[in-house]
């Protein structure tokens, strides 16, 4: 029933990232452009990604206890992708993808929520399925898209759809890309056990809407930029009413929240090709909501081509935040709050996360396996300034 934080979060969307990004200076911001050598095909698998991550973290403030006490979890998140191909007579390409997601977490402090009730240990499963339509007109150099996902654990349950536009210049050196997200959850509600009456909501429901706009510009063969825009919008139940706040005058609430908020991410982002064997990818991201919070993101990858085939991927992300006006740490609201919370996702800190990754990619497949194209594994160490740290190892294989 614990929610993963958005730590998780943040990392397994930064792996998804380093493992897409692009790879030589003559890869173009979008499909190929030349359909001169059409066949008709029928559908087929273009290619199947797998991708497995384990995650382990500890700290002293956990938000269920208030502020205090373990932040202990572990995650174990698989997911499968399958991508099916086929070009119609015109040589447009449609796509179709699946994608299976399965995370099994433990989380010490949601032990807590009820004591008495529990384990030692509470242990949760999320499955989240998805499937995606995209159809590509190499000729206007326009892409289509939409899709549909679902995910399900315990306490929670989401539903989403999502559009996207991508229009691709002539030259295919501009690319301006529109996508359209909207999720639709419904929550189970559970108390802290001894604030629990038989008057208490049973599920409350949360939406969430999300534009994310790209234009990415090749500047020159060595350098290629992107401007990213990500605003959301949610409304509905935003407190995680299982989060005890403790306030000066000895008192005992669970967490309270507006429900609704509003979150602007600004991002820049730049590929620099150093020559043969380099390529600096660096990152900047700027963030407010109207809850008072404002964050910056910076990142940096280097990949090393250690041979054609073979590279390595250190990288480093720091991140900054003011924290939102509605937290004080444990017994530090004032009873006359209208809201409160002792989330330290929610406070000021800092963060550093530090790794690196390692590709293989050789031209006749892994272990001379002509369909499996590559093979990767990444580690990342992550220190947060409120005294939680936290390990995760990834693994990444695509198969052609």
């Amino acid at each position: 029933m614990k929610k993963l934080p958005f730590i998780i979060a943040a990392f397994y969307i930064n792996i998804l990232a380093a493992f897409s990004q692009v790879t030589s200076p003559s890869d173009s911001l979008s499909y190929a452009n030349d359909s001169s050598h059409y066949e008709k095909r029928k559908l087929k698998t273009e290619e199947v990604n797998f991708v497995s991550g384990y995650y382990l973290q500890d700290g002293n403030h956990s938000a269920v206890t208030g502020g205090i006490g373990t932040e202990k979890l572990t995650d174990l998140a698989n997911s499968i992708e399958l991508k099916l191909a086929k070009f119609n007579p015109r040589g447009n390409k449609h796509t179709l993808s699946f994608e299976l997601g399965i995370d099994t977490y433990t989380s010490a402090s949601s032990d807590n929520i009820a004591p008495a009730l529990s384990g030692p240990s509470r242990g949760d499963t999320r499955i989240y399925p998805s499937f995606s339509y995209h159809t590509e007109n190499k000729t206007k150099g326009v892409t289509l898209g939409a899709g549909a996902s679902y995910s399900h654990e315990y306490d929670y349950e989401s539903r989403g759809v999502n559009l996207s536009f991508v229009k691709s210049s002539k030259n295919n050196n501009t690319e301006l890309g529109i996508n359209l997200f909207a999720y639709f959850d419904i929550w189970k509600i559970i108390y802290p056990i001894e604030l629990r009456s038989p008057d208490d909501l049973q599920i409350a429901p949360r939406n969430s809407f999300q534009a994310s706009v790209t234009l990415a510009q090749v500047i020159n063969k060595r350098m290629q930029v992107a401007l990213l825009l990500d605003p959301a919008y949610q409304q509905g139940q935003l407190t995680t009413l299982y989060q005890r706040v403790y306030f000066n005058d000895q008192s005992l609430r669970y967490e309270k929240l507006p429900d609704t908020r509003m979150k602007i991410p600004v991002a820049f982002r730049v590929n620099y090709f150093a020559g043969d064997r380099f390529i600096i990818r660096a990152y900047y991201r700027f963030y407010f909501d109207d809850w008072g919070n404002i964050a910056h993101t910076t990142n940096l990858e280097i990949p090393i081509k250690i041979t054609p085939f073979l590279s390595l991927k250190p990288f480093y992300r720091f991140s900054v935040q003011s924290g939102i006006d509605y937290f004080a740490p444990f017994k530090e609201h004032n009873t006359g709050d209208v809201f409160y919370t002792s989330d330290y996702d929610l406070a000021s800190f800092s963060s550093h996360f530090v790794g690196m990754g390692m590709r293989l990619a050789p031209p006749n497949g892994i272990l001379k396996k002509k369909h499996w194209s590559s093979f990767e594994l990444r580690y990342g160490h992550y220190l947060k300034s409120t005294g939680l740290i936290a390990n995760s190892v990834t693994l990444a294989l695509k198969f052609k």
